[in-house]
């Protein structure tokens, strides 16, 4: 994409999302962090139980102890715990694994911050909670070049902040909605800006545009 696809918008605020801009297309039925799942092992009642993944992606059982749940189908989970089950506590262990419910409201989070990824959407975050999800900026981390991707109404949209200028007050801390998407450092995301900001620093307000 070039600069030339980028129309800025007057009002420096980035739109929330409307109601159908919520739905995320379908997808698989992965388990991902704070979703509820139930695991059932065949006539082992007190190993069959319901939990909820914690915000890492993981779960804790009994006798096998933590595993990494995240980004795996409720079939492929259960062949994991059946696995560890098998023959040290279980012979032949019988596991099923439903998700009760999921977290479907996420947002991504990709670029220049120690853990990349899908992060639930909780109430009033914001880009600086949703950068503190991914564990923060990392070292090397270019603060001031961060692109929100957001869908309104059918328009593709893209602002881009300046942390240290959110830090310092210079304006607010923007709100984040599920499907959002944040990208941290030098991307084709921000290289659309390029030529509108040239090299002048992003202190006085967010740049808002709409991508065509």
């Amino acid at each position: 994409m070039s600069t030339a696809q980028l129309t800025v918008v007057d009002d420096r605020v980035l739109p929330p999302p409307a109601r159908q801009d919520l739905t995320a297309d379908d997808r698989p039925a992965l388990i991902g962090p704070l979703d509820t799942i139930f695991v059932s092992v065949f006539n082992v009642p007190e190993l069959s139980r319901e939990m909820q993944v914690d915000a890492s992606g993981r779960i804790s059982m009994p006798l096998i102890g933590t595993i990494d749940a995240r980004g795996t189908t409720a079939a492929e989970l259960a062949q994991t715990i059946a696995g560890q089950l098998s023959g040290r506590y279980v012979r032949n262990p019988d596991v099923t694994v439903n998700i009760r419910s999921s977290v479907s409201q996420v947002v991504a989070i990709d670029g220049q911050v120690v853990e990349p990824g899908l992060y639930p959407v909780t109430n009033q975050m914001t880009l600086l909670r949703a950068i503190a999800s991914a564990k923060g900026l990392s070292e090397f981390a270019k603060a001031d070049d961060v692109v929100i991707l957001r869908t309104v109404e059918g328009r593709k949209m893209a602002a881009l902040y300046n942390v240290d200028a959110i830090r310092r007050g210079s304006y607010g801390d923007p709100a984040i909605y599920a499907n959002d998407v944040v990208v941290v450092g030098d991307s084709p995301q921000r290289r659309l800006f390029r030529d509108l900001i040239g090299v002048a620093p992003l202190l006085a307000s967010p740049l808002v545009a709409i991508v065509q």
